[in-house]
């Protein structure tokens, strides 16, 4: 998690590490099933991929690409990143270090919730768009307000809200086409939840169904124009 609010790096190493450090075994276990199982499909093998908001590397350091990034303010980021993957420490809202039209792909898992407003949120977008490809993909997720309305503020760092319609009007609005939203797509959050078996994992991702009761964060998937 990065920018918004949050550009103290030591704010940032704070939060992360007092929520993640404890689970970083199974979220590494539980990412390399999302990926091999679900986005790995919508990775090319020879693409460029930016992860935004990377925390501690758990999806960059399972895809597999031609290139690999990773951009955070968070000064432990760099330290938990796979060799080969190259670290961009700044602010999302800002001009990003990449040259134009030299992505093709930019993943980002609930990370924009913690941007402070929708102008920094464009921002962001804006620079996705100039980074990607014509015809590149962002893949985005994250809480769905609509149903998670009270647990969403149990998080300090939290601040907007959004859904996978106002998610998508913001691409749609901003040189992208949604190709693909999902309202429900995974379950809320991995902090204090139990550590799932792989199995477990990989049967919810097969069962689309289970998705309507369970899950309560967005994936929204969207082209550059």
């Amino acid at each position: 998690m990065t920018t918004g609010s949050f550009k103290v790096p030591s704010e940032l190493q704070s939060i992360y590490q007092q929520r993640f450090d404890r689970k970083m075994a199974y979220r590494n276990r539980m990412w390399q099933v999302l990926v091999r199982h679900y986005f790995q499909a919508l990775i090319p093998a020879d693409a460029a991929v930016l992860d935004l908001g990377a925390g501690y590397g758990e999806f960059i350091n399972q895809v597999l690409c031609r290139e690999r990034y990773a951009m955070d303010l968070n000064p432990d980021t760099a330290k938990q990143l796979q060799p080969g993957v190259t670290m961009l420490a700044q602010d999302c809202s800002q001009p990003w270090q990449l040259p134009a039209a030299s992505l093709d792909v930019v993943f980002t898992s609930n990370f924009f919730e913690h941007l402070p407003d929708k102008h920094a949120l464009r921002e962001t977008i804006l620079q996705a768009r100039r980074c990607l490809k014509p015809g590149g993909r962002l893949i985005a997720l994250g809480p769905n307000i609509r149903y998670v309305p009270g647990e969403y503020w149990d998080f300090w760092d939290h601040f907007l809200c959004l859904t996978d319609r106002s998610l998508g009007e913001a691409l749609e609005n901003n040189g992208f086409h949604v190709t693909c939203s999902i309202a429900r797509f995974l379950p809320y959050s991995s902090v204090g939840r139990p550590d799932f078996p792989s199995w477990v994992i990989r049967a919810y991702l097969a069962m689309r169904p289970a998705w309507r009761f369970f899950g309560r964060q967005f994936l929204v998937v969207a082209e550059c124009q």
